[in-house]
């Protein structure tokens, strides 16, 4: 049987500086922003939690997808795995960019001031879980298990790349089953403490649901146009393949399907529940700008890329593919903007710019430590079993 073989060259080029260029514009943008902190302290941090969970959430997306890659032994996407297993293994380092989060907190979060608990039954009476201390504790958890799970399975990879050690796929696949499992509960309760406190008062079980197919629909969107960057370069231009690409094209248009049926699932069921202060949290937010937002959310997250990648011919046209990605990148921003930005500014969309400021210097630290990584070790898991099956694919 004839053997695809690897014919492109599997390290990143150590002449290339586009690391340093990105940290370099996120210093730039970090120190601009600092002029906010001061003078309007609690627009810095609403902007700093919209953009931390920006990144945060394509982390965990790709977290998702390698421990689930392990998990079925999957084949098509060995020669994309080591992008979102790069962009995973740096968990600890986000997890490092939410600690300024802990130092606003008492901007951030009603729960934190003692005399609207004095005032506020309700939010009183959710105090034994909505307190500081074990805010803290409960991130710490997160990120330290996170942090583990993206670290554990990135020197594995890497590590059979240079043994050939094929007990190092296996314990890849026993850290992925039951990391499956906790992922789930510390994504669900992070969602909460992120963004569900910000109105102590609204709760909706599906939100952690919401946060999670939000994360793995740009997960998708951020490694195809990372596919289509590394093609531009002409690196693993015959590794990753059209097949490569119309597979996980179509997983991206499967995902927005998905997360179309949960953002509108959310939506409709605390629409026919009418509870009043569940009904209240989506009425702040179809109100004075935030109404053009949600209209452009519908449209944009799920219509247009509904329509326009539905023929399968459309699935390997990387120009339709790369410009819905794009838009979902952009988009997911602004859904986060939308669901954050509310409870600061209600009644009137607000765009203040240390939005922008601060999107820029999070988003390029989060790529510069992709690119630094990425050019350290193999960029395909050239010792992996399933390979040659993945090579083979067209």
């Amino acid at each position: 049987m004839h053997q695809a073989k690897l014919i492109d060259s599997l390290t990143y080029p150590e002449t290339a500086k586009t690391h340093k260029i990105l940290f370099g514009i996120a210093l730039i943008a970090g120190l601009i922003s600092l002029a906010g902190l001061f003078t309007d302290t609690k627009q810095f941090f609403f902007s700093y939690l919209t953009s931390f969970v920006f990144i945060a959430s394509i982390g965990l997306g790709c977290l998702f997808f390698v421990m689930i890659h392990y998990i079925t032994r999957s084949e098509y996407g060995v020669t994309l795995r080591r992008i979102p297993e790069t962009y995973s293994s740096n968990m600890l380092y986000v997890g490092l960019l939410f600690i300024p989060i802990l130092f606003g907190m008492q901007y951030l979060y009603p729960w934190t001031d003692q005399a609207l608990l004095a005032k506020d039954q309700l939010i009183a009476d959710k105090t034994p879980y909505l307190n500081t201390t074990f805010f803290i504790i409960r991130n710490v958890i997160y990120f330290g298990i996170w942090s583990f799970l993206g670290y554990r399975l990135y020197t594995n990879a890497t590590n059979l790349d240079k043994t050939g050690d094929l007990s190092l796929d296996a314990a890849q696949r026993k850290v992925s089953a039951p990391g499956l499992f906790i992922f789930g509960f510390t994504t669900a309760f992070a969602s909460f403490d992120w963004m569900m406190s910000l109105d102590p008062a609204w709760f909706s079980t599906m939100f952690g649901v919401y946060l999670f197919a939000m994360s793995f629909q740009v997960f998708f969107a951020v490694t195809i146009l990372t596919v289509l960057y590394l093609r531009s370069k002409q690196l693993l231009t015959n590794t990753i393949t059209n097949a490569h690409m119309r597979d996980i094209s179509l997983l991206f248009f499967g995902f927005t399907v998905f997360y179309a049926y949960i953002a509108f699932g959310q939506y409709f069921l605390i629409y026919y529940a009418n509870f009043p202060k569940s009904i209240l949290w989506y009425y702040n937010r179809f109100d004075g700008g935030y109404d053009t937002m949600a209209w452009l959310l519908l449209f944009g997250k799920f219509v247009v890329p509904f329509i326009l990648m539905l023929p399968a011919k459309a699935k390997t046209n990387m120009k339709i593919v790369g410009s819905m990605s794009v838009l979902i990148i952009a988009l997911h921003f602004v859904e986060i903007y939308w669901i954050v930005m509310p409870t600061l500014h209600k009644g009137t969309a607000v765009f203040h710019w240390l939005d922008i400021t601060l999107l820029i210097s999070l988003s390029a630290v989060f790529l510069g430590l992709f690119f630094s990584k990425f050019r350290s070790n193999n960029m395909v898991s050239n010792n992996d079993p399933r390979l040659q099956a993945s090579l083979s694919k067209h």
